[in-house]
């Protein structure tokens, strides 16, 4: 049943996105997609917050918004998240570290991923 939960959740946040995707506004600054990772990091430290007691926000409600929607929205919501999570544990350089080496493997893992199309191409 969790699964179905994730789904639709998935489902929602994908529509999301896709919706603000759509807005005709289209400036040099990546603004769109700024403010999808913005409106995704908001929502899931708002039910980070609200999960953190079971009696406000039941598992199948955290799986439809922070795994559902939030995943579907934005990854980066996540990334966020544990980000902030390994800095409020005072594990500055793990914390550091990760962020660090993620925005670094993902770009590189753009341009290896993009260097591999042409290949097959």
């Amino acid at each position: 049943m969790s699964y179905l939960f994730v789904a639709l959740g998935g489902a929602v946040g994908a529509t999301g996105r896709y919706a603000i995707s759509l807005i005709p506004f289209k400036p040099d600054f990546p603004a769109l997609t700024f403010l999808t990772n913005l409106l995704g990091a908001l929502l899931i430290g708002l039910v980070a917050g609200l999960a953190e007691d079971r009696d406000r926000l039941p598992e199948n409600a955290v799986l439809f918004w922070k795994t559902g929607v939030c995943g579907g929205f934005t990854t980066f919501s996540t990334f966020s998240l544990e980000s902030h999570q390994l800095m409020q544990e005072n594990k500055y350089l793990l914390g550091t570290g990760y962020m660090v080496i993620s925005v670094i493997c993902c770009l590189a893992g753009v341009y290896i991923g993009k260097r591999i199309a042409v290949i097959f191409s």
